[in-house]
């Protein structure tokens, strides 16, 4: 998206890393007066999945590369009762897959603003919710909030322009019995179809369906990830520790104050590496290049980072990718 693009939507670019979207959007649902979180998934095995119950709904990252108006795989469903919002705005994706989430999920508690927002959209077809949506200046303001500071601006340099990948996010979770994808590119939500509401529920039918997905692409390729979203587990630990204390049941206190711990450190972390990203390090950067350039290390310096460079686009070039990463 270029400068003029984003000037105008308001809604600016957010890094589509996926280790990124986990720290942001768990900030953002905060903001939103959401108790829910999301983590990285190295796995879709019952074991990995057990620790993160109740999980509502499942985000698929990948690389974006142009897609059929209809869906490789499930239908659509024109008549879906539910949330379901198109983007209608560049840089908006990430957000918007949170928000096409968190509509689907009955009787979550949040904050006032979210609330009266999903009202308003009660009716809408997913055009125009999606129009609604992004048009929101107090959820532009939290999307935004989470994006690294755009201190310094390479437009009208006259710079060549390289191919940008573009990343998307999807949602899958269960509706009404069935498992449903939100793609907020695509026309209506794609229902999968009914799960078993026993064993592993919904999850196992979506694992189908998302390793089905995930073997469309080359053996070893990088070019997605996966999210999950599930309950904070922190107001649920804190009640069973004091339930134990309080049972004086000192050893198994002991173990879920070790979980506690691990998860707080974890929040703590999530938050001090958003406030890394939101830093402007310019002051800084001005400070280490006039250090460097009083001790006589600046030419040196200068010429490995241009070498360096050099080396990066003839990577890209021989892997036929371009030397930026963009959200959708």
């Amino acid at each position: 998206m270029s400068a003029d693009d984003e000037h105008q939507s308001g809604w600016q670019l957010t890094e589509s890393d996926p280790g990124v979207f986990t720290c942001s959007r768990s900030e953002l649902l905060k903001s939103l007066g959401v108790p829910l979180v999301v983590d990285d998934l190295y796995s879709l095995d019952s074991a990995s999945l057990a620790d993160l119950q109740p999980l509502h709904a499942f985000i698929f990252l990948f690389k974006w590369v142009g897609s059929s108006a209809e869906p490789a795989d499930g239908q659509y469903d024109p008549e879906f009762p539910g949330f379901f919002s198109h983007q209608v705005v560049n840089n908006a994706c990430a957000t918007l897959a949170v928000m096409n989430a968190i509509g689907n999920i009955p009787g979550l508690p949040m904050g006032q603003q979210l609330t009266d927002l999903l009202s308003f959209t009660i009716g809408m077809d997913p055009q125009t919710r999606g129009m609604a949506i992004t048009s929101a200046d107090w959820l532009r303001e939290a999307h935004n909030a989470l994006s690294p500071p755009s201190a310094i601006s390479m437009d009208g340099l006259g710079l060549p322009k390289t191919a940008e990948d573009a990343y998307h996010f999807i949602v899958y979770m269960p509706y009404m019995g069935c498992v449903y994808e939100f793609d907020g590119l695509k026309q209506w939500p794609i229902s999968h179809g009914p799960y078993d509401e026993s064993g592993e529920g919904w999850t196992e039918k979506a694992r189908s369906v998302i390793e089905a997905r995930i073997a469309t692409y080359p053996a070893g390729s990088l070019e997605f990830s996966l999210l999950a979203l599930h309950e904070d587990p922190m107001p649920r630990l804190k009640a069973q520790l004091a339930e134990l204390q309080a049972a004086g049941r000192q050893a198994e206190a002991a173990e879920l104050i070790v979980k506690l711990t691990t998860e707080n450190s974890k929040q703590e972390r999530w938050a001090f590496e958003n406030s890394l990203r939101r830093h402007n390090y310019v002051g800084l950067i001005h400070a280490l290049l006039l250090a460097l350039a009083k001790s006589g290390k600046l030419d040196a310096a200068e010429e490995g980072a241009k070498n360096t460079m050099q080396e990066r686009i003839a990577r890209s070039k021989g892997k036929g990718e371009g030397t930026t990463d963009k959200d959708s």
